[in-house]
This record gives C-alpha cells, sequence and structure tokens, in this order.
C-alpha cells in the first residue's frame, strides 16, 4: 500500500515501489535547474527510482536520474540531487543535503544538517553527525584545472564523521575510523585510527569493542 500525500509533487516517470510513504510537499523527480556557468552535465535525466518501503518525509526533495534502494528514509526537508545511489535502509536525516553523484551504501545514516559534496562515496554502515561538511574542490571555482581534480571524500566502511567536522577534497577515511566532533581533516585517515583537532592529528587507534561484527 502506497501512501502518498494530497500535496506531494510526483513527476511524470518518477518510479515508486510497493509501500512507500510520500509525505506534505515532497517534490519527487524534478530536473535540475543550472546557472549559465554551471559545469554540470545538461542532458535530460532518467526518472527517479524509488525501492520499496521507502520513506520520503514532508517537504523533501528527490531529483531525476537517482535511485534510493528499498527501505531508505529521506528525512523532512531533506534534499537529495540528481545521479545519486543510495543503498537499502540508509537514513538521511532532517535538512541535510546530499549533492549529485554520490554513492551511499548499505544502512549508513547521514544525520540532520550534513552536507554532502558532490563526487563523494560512502561505504556502508558509515555515520555521519549533525552538521558534517564535506568539500570536493580545492580552488574554490578558480582555474580550469580544478574539474579534473574535483572530487568528495571517500568514506570507508563503518567509518564515523562527529557533529560538525570537515572533511577536504578527495581524502578518504579508512574503514572503522572516528573522526572526532569539529576536526578539520586535511589528509587521509588510516583504518581504525582515531583523529581530533584542526588540523586533525591521530591520538589512537578505535578499541576493539567498538568495531563491527
Amino acid at each position: 500500500m502506497r501512501r502518498i500525500s494530497k500535496t506531494a509533487a510526483i513527476y511524470p516517470g518518477t518510479k515508486l515501489g510497493a509501500d512507500v510513504e510520500i509525505g506534505d510537499y515532497a517534490v519527487l523527480g524534478k530536473q535540475p535547474v543550472l546557472g549559465p556557468r554551471s559545469t554540470a552535465a545538461r542532458e535530460e535525466l532518467p526518472p527517479l527510482i524509488v525501492g520499496d518501503a521507502v520513506r520520503i518525509l514532508s517537504h523533501a526533495v528527490v531529483f531525476a536520474g537517482t535511485r534510493l534502494g528499498a527501505g531508505v528514509i529521506v528525512g523532512d526537508q531533506a534534499c537529495v540531487r540528481e545521479r545519486c545511489e543510495l543503498a537499502g535502509d540508509v537514513v538521511i536525516g532532517r535538512g541535510a543535503f546530499v549533492e549529485n553523484d554520490v554513492s551511499v551504501g548499505e544502512r549508513t545514516k547521514v544525520q540532520a544538517n550534513a552536507y554532502l559534496t558532490a563526487y563523494s562515496t560512502l561505504e556502508e554502515d558509515v555515520f555521519i553527525a549533525p552538521c558534517v561538511v564535506t568539500a570536493n574542490d580545492n580552488f574554490m571555482g578558480r582555474t580550469e584545472r580544478r574539474h579534473e581534480l574535483r572530487q568528495g571524500p571517500t568514506i570507508r566502511r563503518g567509518a564515523r564523521i562527529g557533529a560538525a567536522a570537515v572533511l577536504l577534497p578527495g581524502i578518504e577515511i579508512g574503514e572503522e575510523a572516528f573522526v572526532g566532533a569539529g576536526a578539520v581533516v586535511l589528509h587521509d585517515v588510516p583504518a581504525r585510527a582515531v583523529v581530533v583537532g584542526n588540523p586533525a592529528r591521530r591520538i589512537r587507534d578505535v578499541a576493539d569493542d567498538e568495531l563491527l561484527a
């Protein structure tokens, strides 16, 4: 059974799985509107695909060209842009923003007001705390060289990113690593490392009893 609010806007071609819930004023399957200087691709995108048992809550926006796996939750006022792949049981918290061309693995949680920049990769069982910020452009829009180097962070399986941490472009956070609240991460973080501070520095390893089974 589908539960779709009368105020939701669902664009033609959007494919909805079974047992989905679409909240008040949610917008599904819209095409992006690009500025005149945008470097993003301008082709017509394929329809949004929404898996079974997905919940897209009030005022959330999910663009065309994206796929949501079974059991995904997109929270109130959250946004998922085009060409994203969200695997099963991913949670996108209230007000979080997932930019274009982002891949998110199973059971990953992105909490309220976090920002995942374009071209980021998150593996399964990753935890992103509230207000985390990621970046993908070391040149901040200057020089043509930036296009070939633009890349968001890669966050490996089971890594945890603390509240209000900042991850710079192209870095890798290793499997089961732990980034403390407010850290500014300038370089790759090894697997199981605990890093804190600005700039982030390694202080110890994640304890055995905190590791995923």
